[in-house]
Parts: C-alpha cells; sequence; structure tokens
C-alpha cells in the first residue's frame, strides 16, 4: 500500500516542480528561489491559508496576500479560489517577486525581503537566501555523489 501511496504523489510533485521553471522562465526568476520561498512560506501547503496582524491574509503555497487581490481580479480575472491552484499561485508569486527584485535592483536580500512585506528589521530576506544557499550546496554534493542529477 505504501509503494501505491508513494507512487501517486510522485507525478504531484513533478508537476509542481514544472510550475517553479515554468515561472521562473516566464518572469525571469530563479525557479530555486520560487521552490525556497514556497518551502519558507507554506512548507509546500497549497491549501495554506493565514491571517496576518494587519487584518489581510496569506493565500496558497506561495502564501499570496489578498491586499493583491482586487489587482488580480482586475487585471486577470484570478479569484481568492484560484490561488488554491498551485500552478496559478506560483506564478502569481514569481510575479510578486519579481516586482519586488526590480523594485530592489541591486539589493537581493531587500528584493526577496518585499515579496514578504516589509523591508525595515525584517530577516526575511535573508533567512530565505541562506535556505537556498544551503539547499544549492546540499544539491551540489548530492549530484557530485551521483544521488541527483539536474533532471531530477
Amino acid at each position: 500500500m505504501k509503494q501505491i501511496i508513494f507512487l501517486f504523489f510522485i507525478p504531484l510533485f513533478l508537476h509542481a516542480k514544472s510550475y517553479y521553471v515554468e515561472a521562473g522562465e516566464m518572469f525571469n526568476v530563479e525557479p530555486q528561489l520560487l521552490w525556497v520561498i514556497a518551502k519558507t512560506e507554506s512548507s509546500f501547503d497549497t491549501k495554506a491559508l493565514n491571517k496576518n496582524k494587519n487584518g489581510t491574509y496569506d493565500i496558497g503555497i506561495m502564501q499570496i496576500n489578498s491586499i493583491h487581490l482586487p489587482e488580480l481580479k482586475e487585471k486577470y480575472n484570478i479569484k481568492k479560489e484560484d490561488l488554491y491552484n498551485p500552478r496559478v499561485n506560483i506564478h502569481i508569486g514569481a510575479m510578486i517577486l519579481k516586482r519586488c527584485l526590480d523594485k530592489h535592483k541591486g539589493n537581493l536580500t531587500n528584493g526577496v525581503t518585499c515579496y514578504n512585506g516589509r523591508i525595515k528589521d525584517n530577516p526575511y530576506g535573508k533567512k530565505v537566501l541562506e535556505e537556498l544557499s544551503l539547499a544549492l550546496e546540499t544539491y551540489n554534493i548530492k549530484e557530485n555523489n551521483n544521488v541527483a542529477s539536474k533532471n531530477d
């Protein structure tokens, strides 16, 4: 039974993995960075919904803040419910991240922190970039030991 469950989840993981690549290419952001943000924001929970102290809430795998809902509805006809779709959510997350990176050009930490909201006294960008560095180191070690490959 465990083997059947495992085999069932493999295609779901591969689809999500391709969404990071697809969104990264579309918005010119690193797919690995999108992956780490999803891990940090929701632990890859596509149904995550978290309320913030300021009354807004964050939706889905990339935790898209509800402050973006009016623009998403007006420009792209995307509703709150649509953000539970991992492909839609990852693409919107990539779009928001790209805006932040462009806004803080030259300062990657602030660009990533902007994705989370406020910049001042917010360790988010540093935390995400440290997690990205660790993930890349782990990947490179595994790759050098022939445990993983770029096609995984």
